[in-house]
């Protein structure tokens, strides 16, 4: 392979999406739309005027702009235009096979009703199908909402269980660890569903977070997670294991400069599969193209490193042998020819 890593070709490159909130891709002008739609006054008029309050500095005040956003969420259809406005923009992206996190919770907690939330993201994973995109739903705890709420909604979600693939975990890590969720994890995985979660970067306690996830919980993809690095043993267990990681090199810079490259580069060098996605691209500034090409850029990446993140996204993607041998035969024939 050649070195020249272009922004054509990592637009073309298939890719699978597995750390993406549907949440976190409320862009400015569909925020206004269902403002409009549902009678909500969120004291903005133009999209210029929506765009400036999508500032912050951590995560702390990154929440407390992405949660009160989503009050414009009211109805069936506002969440199958917000799954559908991704999922065109995923097409666009050539991505192949994605599996977005939801928070029910969110939406639960200010009176919207769980079956309105999932009906409307699942019907358009359906429709997606028509763009050549297949989507499926993750449904993610809220970390610092209570162990009881994370029960309740568990049960509820299992009502539903034909329209979801896994659970995860996000949202404030600070004094919620993931083994505040255990008997979520061993139930969800008792019920044949697929577990994740999030360990942030540069958290307190990461390193053992993550130990918590690897070692106790058994969770087969760890969302960021590359403060791992600081530990060698759980490297190597990462990579015997097999075990996912996504980094998503935008959001991240909004923390570290370095956007944890570095870090991404050394678990690529030490055969962890990870892999590259866009987290909330509405709020940081690009989808997974986007993230791919910044990172590429910023580090210099080889043609050979950019098709391993993509290779590294479908085999730890949570689809059959088959399907997954379907999508890496068209990423190698696209590597080979382009």
């Amino acid at each position: 392979m050649t070195t020249a890593v272009t922004k054509k070709f990592i637009q073309g490159l298939p890719k699978a999406e597995l750390h993406l909130h549907i949440e976190g891709t409320l862009e400015p002008e569909l925020k206004l739309k269902l403002a409009k739609r549902n009678n909500i006054n969120i004291g903005q008029s133009t999209i210029e005027e929506v765009r400036k309050t999508y500032d912050y500095d951590d995560l702390a005040s990154f929440l407390a702009v992405y949660y009160p956003a989503m009050n414009v969420l009211q109805q069936e259809e506002d969440f199958y235009d917000l799954t559908m406005d991704y999922l065109q923009r995923a097409a666009q992206n050539n991505v192949r096979h994605v599996e977005i996190f939801f928070d029910p919770q969110a939406h639960t907690s200010r009176g919207i009703a769980f079956k309105t939330v999932i009906n409307g993201l699942y019907r358009a994973t359906v429709d997606a199908r028509a763009l050549n995109v297949d989507a499926h739903l993750i449904m993610c705890f809220l970390r610092d909402f209570s162990r009881e709420s994370a029960r309740k909604t568990l049960i509820e979600a299992l009502n539903y269980q034909d329209k979801i693939i896994g659970v995860g975990l996000d949202s404030d890590e600070h004094n919620n660890p993931p083994m505040k969720f255990f008997n979520q994890f061993t139930i969800a995985t008792e019920h044949g569903l697929h577990v994740t979660a999030h360990a942030d970067i540069d958290q307190k306690d990461s390193i053992e977070h993550i130990r918590e996830l690897l070692e106790v919980i058994g969770v087969e993809r760890v969302d960021h997670g590359t403060n791992i690095v600081e530990d060698p043993d759980l490297v190597k267990f990462a990579a015997k294991n097999n075990i996912g990681f996504t980094s998503c090199p935008l959001s991240n810079s909004f923390v570290s400069p370095e956007m944890k490259g570095k870090e991404v580069i050394e678990l690529l060098n030490n055969n962890v599969k990870v892999s590259i996605h866009s987290d909330d691209p509405a709020y940081f500034g690009g989808y997974i193209a986007g993230n791919y090409s910044t990172f590429a850029d910023k580090f210099n990446l080889t043609k050979e490193q950019v098709v391993t993140l993509a290779r590294n996204s479908f085999e730890t993607s949570w689809i059959s042998d088959q399907q997954k041998a379907i999508y890496l035969t068209e990423l190698e024939e696209y590597a080979k020819n382009n």
